[in-house]
């Protein structure tokens, strides 16, 4: 099946079902000699995983990642790296009630009429599990990255209508470390406390909720991004919208700067020493599709969880109406454990443009 498959140098190809044996990743084109730091790679995974907290599905996944391949004495070697990990809490009985029939707002209506088939445990290939084999991929595109001075922070920027303030983010570190002190990932202490008592209503009502995440990327050299159709932004956008439940991508100003004029909008040119910088970053530190210096801003935005703890109408496999029933373990809200999902992709599109600029520059 076509579509398993992201990046071109630094290239992933995921498998695996949501209620299968396990799912993975083969990570291919990641340079040799980078130090593959599992307990790295274990903690990123220890972020994304179910069972979290009360905002969070109660599925019990303990995810410990199973290296098979592309490493030696704990360096990449430059060989395809695979990695496995197993699935262990799977309830597919949870599921027996949706075998004939189409969830609202799934993929189980547009995966039968495409393939025939579909494998209705927790949605199969479509389940957002299959992100833990991307942030798998991410920790060590991560890593790659780490040499080259590139820092990654996303946060939950909002739950609902529930905004946190712009941040002051002169130290990523500290962000990182209020990030991680809260269960919803919201870098603002209080606004954090507000959307967890906001996300707790929401799951006792039997209700989901949406929300959005923000990120910023501080190092990312002059150059990345290609013209015409593998613009930076535009990579970055496939990679966001490729997540489970995205339904928005914007960057920089994004779709505010269409309330402005030219003249504020514009980022004016200055010298700091010898490096040429913005005054402002409105462009988001991407201009003409390829990186200008500045930091990358972009926010992405997830829609409500489409499993709800309440009746809702619906259609069976033959076409006739009926009623559906939510059951089974779900989030009210999926911005926290996809922050690191976010890292993960952002982390990717910049590995693989990072190593597509360099063989460009090699050749001039």
């Amino acid at each position: 099946m076509a579509g398993n498959s992201f990046g071109n140098v630094f290239s992933i190809t995921t498998f695996g079902e949501s209620h299968g044996k396990a799912i993975g990743v083969v990570i291919d084109g990641c340079p040799p000699n980078i130090d593959i730091d599992e307990e790295f790679i274990q903690s990123e995974l220890d972020k994304r995983k179910p069972g979290q907290s009360k905002i969070t599905t109660q599925r019990k996944e303990s995810d410990i990642i199973q290296i098979l391949s592309g490493t030696f004495e704990g360096k990449s070697t430059g060989t395809p790296i695979a990695i496995v990990i197993p699935n262990e809490d799977q309830r597919s009985k949870d599921y027996s009630h949706i075998a004939d029939k189409y969830r609202p707002s799934h993929a189980d209506y547009t995966y039968q009429q495409k393939y025939g088939v579909r494998d209705y445990r927790g949605g199969g290939r479509s389940s957002a599990r299959e992100t833990a084999a991307r942030v798998a991929a991410g920790a060590i595109a991560k890593l790659f990255l780490r040499t080259k001075g590139i820092e990654i922070f996303s946060h939950v920027s909002a739950v609902g209508r529930l905004e946190s303030p712009n941040l002051d983010t002169a130290n990523l570190a500290q962000l990182l470390e209020i990030r991680e002190s809260n269960i919803v990932r919201c870098a603002d202490p209080a606004t954090a406390n507000e959307m967890i008592a906001l996300i707790d209503q929401v799951r006792k009502d039997g209700d989901t909720i949406g929300g959005k995440i923000s990120t910023i990327v501080r190092g990312v050299p002059v150059g990345l991004g290609d013209p015409v159709f593998d613009k930076l932004h535009a990579d970055l956008g496939k990679a966001m919208l490729s997540i489970n439940a995205v339904h928005g991508f914007e960057y920089g100003s994004g779709f505010s700067g269409s309330e402005m004029r030219g003249s504020e909008h514009n980022d004016i040119f200055v010298k700091d020493g010898d490096t040429v910088r913005t005054r402002t970053n409105f462009s988001g530190g991407i201009q003409g599709g390829i990186s200008n210096g500045m930091d990358i801003t972009f926010r992405t935005a997830f829609k409500p969880v489409a499993t709800i703890m309440r009746d809702q109408e619906t259609l069976n496999v033959s076409g006739d109406h009926t009623t559906i029933s939510g059951k089974g373990r779900h989030d009210p809200c999926v911005v926290s454990r996809a922050v690191i999902i976010v890292e993960a992709m952002t982390a990717l599109v910049l590995a693989d443009h990072f190593l597509r600029n360099n063989a460009y520059v090699d050749e001039k």
